[in-house]
């Protein structure tokens, strides 16, 4: 038993290579993400799901070394949580840095007109970006008047004020009211 407890917790490595092996990758993987643009954040489809999946396990052994012990783990899952920490509260504190490391929005439609050319320059198919539309409730690209790619990877939709089923929906209750009146005024001289 005391070995095998050994084995769990005695680290393989020195603690500090264990606290800046995982510091590195991140900053790494920050980079990285950054130079693969936003629709890596964006709408994950299969290819990058699989892609960030193998990535985490790639940089697994870089994370910990040759390490397998519980203490290690713990160590490099705690300086990925601090290292994460410090850098999101360094870049709430500076903007400028932020949008540099961030990017900026890109609007993918703009005055109810798909850009072709911003859905190319972020990899993204006009049915990617449909399928977005639908997950907000948003039935045809036609029904938009702006969609936003954010430096985060979401997609902010505007629709359409009013939508063209909102106008018709209106349009449908008008008729009803004006024939529900008609109705009570026939009944009414129907009494009389």
């Amino acid at each position: 038993m005391h070995v095998s407890l050994h084995d769990m917790f005695a680290l393989g490595l020195p603690w500090m290579e264990k606290v800046l092996r995982p510091m590195l990758v991140y900053i790494f993987l920050i980079i990285c993400l950054r130079l693969a643009g936003k629709r890596e954040l964006a709408q994950l489809n299969p290819f990058d799901l699989i892609v960030l999946l193998l990535l985490s396990n790639t940089v697994q052994n870089a994370i910990i070394g040759d390490d397998n012990t519980v203490t290690g783990g713990v160590i490099g899952a705690a300086t990925l949580l601090v290292t994460n920490a410090v850098v999101v509260r360094f870049l709430y504190r500076h903007p400028r840095i932020d949008r540099v490391i961030e990017g900026n929005r890109d609007y993918l439609i703009h005055d109810g007109k798909v850009l072709k050319d911003h859905l190319n320059q972020e990899l993204m198919t006009r049915a990617e970006l449909l399928a977005a539309a639908h997950k907000q409730g948003i039935c045809s690209l036609a029904d938009v008047e702006s969609a936003v790619l954010e430096p985060t990877g979401t997609i902010t939709f505007v629709p359409k004020t009013p939508t063209p089923d909102t106008t018709r929906h209106q349009e449908l209750l008008d008729r009803l009211d004006r024939l529900a009146h008609e109705l009570a005024e026939l009944r009414a001289a129907g009494k009389a």
